[in-house]
């Protein structure tokens, strides 16, 4: 149960605050809501209550752990499969999964595999929501602003790669 005010994440789309709990109607259904407030886009998005724990709504995680993250980000190591289909399944898996560990690798291993071969479409709307939802994390969990989160992973990234390269 999480409460007004609460940082939260919500896989695939990222991190927010609960500004509200309400009651709707839908579809004749009535159900109560967390409504969370996205900061990136100023998106709010309806939560079902009773669906919290199979959606996987998860706390915003500490700056300890975005410090693991960032460490992780910067180690330019991958594995990744060259085929595409193969790829781009294991990397939606580990989105759906909301874990901001698995989130950081998908962001290097796509920014990687851009650098050297590009991305095809798909790929880039991936990286894309995956930075985003990563920033967004970042930015509730270290109380910086988009763009110094932005910045902060263009940085860490471009240093991983002279460091492997």
């Amino acid at each position: 149960m999480f409460n007004i005010g609460d940082k939260v994440v919500y896989p695939m789309h990222g991190a927010g605050i609960i500004e509200s709990i309400e009651e709707k109607e839908i579809l004749g259904e009535s159900q109560q809501y967390y409504i969370m407030r996205l900061p990136i886009g100023d998106m709010k998005v309806m939560i079902p209550m009773n669906n919290v724990d199979s959606i996987g709504l998860r706390e915003v995680v500490d700056e300890a752990t975005i410090t693991e993250v960032i460490e992780r980000l910067s180690t330019g190591d991958h594995d990744v499969s060259n085929n595409w289909n193969r790829r781009y399944r294991a990397n939606l898996d580990k989105m759906k999964s909301g874990d901001i560990h698995d989130m950081a690798d998908v962001v290097r291993c796509l920014v990687l595999r851009e650098r050297e071969k590009g991305l095809s479409t798909g790929e880039r709307k991936m990286l894309d929501n995956a930075r985003q939802i990563l920033i967004s994390e970042m930015v509730l969990a270290k109380e910086m602003d988009e763009h110094q989160a932005f910045g902060l992973l263009d940085q860490i990234i471009q240093s991983g790669e002279k460091a492997s390269g």
